[in-house]
């Protein structure tokens, strides 16, 4: 029984953790407490999986029946996952407190959407893969929504939960569609039946159900685009990270965004990752080329023009996900390619973490309650007043603007690398261009912040005292650190996880 149930421990101890999260919640007698326990549980749910990695058991589990798959790919995720989820629960400790916000239900519900997010990335059925992202999304959305009392909140989860309502029903006709040409609604089934091999007997309708797949393929496009942040579904990015509470947007800002990119690949490979489906020239990859190019320059162009520092963010994070779908697109590509290019995108992802969950708490540690930093103006003469707070917010957005040596430098060094390697030079000379661009709106706020005095009368940020927050900075600068100056460690782990997921 145990060797049966190994396989789903880190998806296992997430379901029962946040159940126990809900129970304590019910029982104890004051508000709030809980951060630590949430961030125990994912970060012993993280730890598991790489244990599961380390230990080789076997993973194939008869309780799955095809609809979850756990392998290198997924434990990986798991682990990245596991890793933000715990600094982001860390951080809503101190984040919550300091605001008067803190009540118990908020860690539970980051507990489930955890639960959800490493279901997604293992999720090899469609029916696994909506239930999975739906678990997700409502905790998300509750979170969003978790200030009651602010218009804005409630205008960002009303916007957010209705436009992710939008992007589900795009996925499930996609799937219906599958469903309807093939007969299956596992991954694996439907690329079968998509791609034949060996002798079949002629099909009268083959013409039609092509075109159903192909219509199939670019409903399920959209509604991970959704998910990503992607162009031109990426509107609700901004409103979203900005009305949400900063614990919350830090959440959703890596592991909404890990569990996205994991199915995304897991999808594409493995139901559309035939020649003809994945061509470069003619396949879903030429056209995510194109939102790729499109995401990241929008992104930041947006970011260019902004006030609020949240809102810069969530441009950002636009912006880093058109990188991320470079990866994705080099992914098809056979010759070892692909799987240097899923790797990358995996590197990436852990990169990302560290670095933009240590800027939003550094954004938080920087703004005390009623003096909190929203805009830039705000941080105008921090560097002066408390220069402390100053360095930690500067460190983490050098590694997101990709100043060696730091884990946001190599994350996008191995994806221009594996673009260049692949023959399109263009494109790496985009990613380039767009990260130098970048670099002007990061180094708008440090200057902002050391070179500025603020107007008279201007609202000036004072930090908060707030030790859940302060050991977790270190604690993701540890990480910016690690990937900056040893990241060929990581690569071969994320190598060997990509060897499962690539062609």
């Amino acid at each position: 029984m145990i060797q049966t149930l190994a396989p789903l421990a880190p998806i296992l101890l997430m379901a029962f953790g946040a159940v126990a999260l809900m129970l304590i919640d019910a029982f104890q007698d004051e508000e709030g407490g809980l951060a630590m326990p949430a961030a125990l549980v994912h970060f012993v749910a993280g730890s598991t999986a790489l244990l599961l990695w380390k230990r080789g058991l076997p993973l194939d589990s008869g309780l799955l029946h095809g609809y979850l798959v756990i392998d290198k790919t997924s434990l990986f995720l798991d682990a990245v996952i596991g890793l933000g989820g715990g600094l982001a629960s860390l951080l809503a400790g101190g984040y919550l407190h300091e605001h008067k916000l803190e009540r118990g239900e908020y860690y539970p519900l980051l507990g489930f959407a955890s639960c959800g997010a490493m279901m997604l990335v293992s999720a090899s059925d469609t029916l696994m893969l909506f239930v999975a992202l739906e678990t997700m999304s409502l905790g998300v959305y509750a979170m969003t929504g978790y200030r009651r009392t602010s218009a804005r909140a409630l205008e960002a989860a009303l916007k957010y939960f209705l436009l992710g309502s939008f992007a589900a029903a795009l996925l499930l006709a996609g799937a219906a569609l599958l469903y309807t040409v093939t007969g299956h609604t596992d991954f694996a089934g439907i690329a079968q039946a998509l791609h034949p091999t060996g002798e079949q007997p002629p099909d009268p309708f083959l013409v039609d159900k092509a075109r159903i797949s192909i219509l199939a393929m670019l409903l399920i496009l959209a509604a991970l685009a959704f998910k990503v942040g992607a162009v031109p579904f990426h509107m609700w990015v901004p409103d979203t990270y900005e009305g949400a509470p900063t614990s919350t947007t830090a959440y959703m800002s890596v592991v909404v965004k890990t569990a996205a990119f994991g199915v995304f690949l897991r999808l594409m490979l493995t139901v559309f990752g035939d020649a003809g489906s994945a061509s470069s020239a003619a396949g879903w990859p030429a056209l995510m080329a194109w939102v790729a190019v499109l995401t990241m320059t929008v992104g930041n162009l947006a970011a260019l023009v902004q006030t609020s520092v949240k809102r810069m963010l969530a441009y950002s994070s636009i912006a880093h996900a058109g990188y991320l779908l470079v990866g994705v697109v080099l992914a098809p590509r056979g010759g070892g390619v692909g799987a240097v290019a899923v790797a990358s995108v995996l590197f990436y992802l852990l990169a990302y973490t560290v670095s933009n969950v240590g800027a939003f708490g550094a954004l938080m540690l920087a703004g005390r309650r009623g003096a909190e930093a929203v805009s830039f103006d705000d941080l105008a003469g921090l560097g002066k007043r408390h220069p402390w707070a100053a360095f930690a917010l500067t460190f983490f957005l050098l590694s997101l603007t990709g100043v060696p040596p730091t884990a946001g430098f190599f994350g996008k060094f191995y994806i221009v690398r594996t673009a260049l390697d692949s023959g399109l030079g263009l494109l790496a000379a985009i990613v380039v261009v767009n990260s130098a661009v970048s670099a002007y709106y990061y180094l708008g706020v440090i200057v902002k912040m050391f070179m500025k005095d603020p107007a008279p009368g201007a609202t000036r940020a004072q930090p908060m005292a707030s030790g859940t927050i302060f050991f977790t900075l270190v604690g993701a600068a540890l990480g910016v650190l690690y990937l900056g100056l040893l990241p060929e460690r990581v690569l071969s782990l994320a190598l060997a996880a990509a060897e499962r997921a690539a062609p």
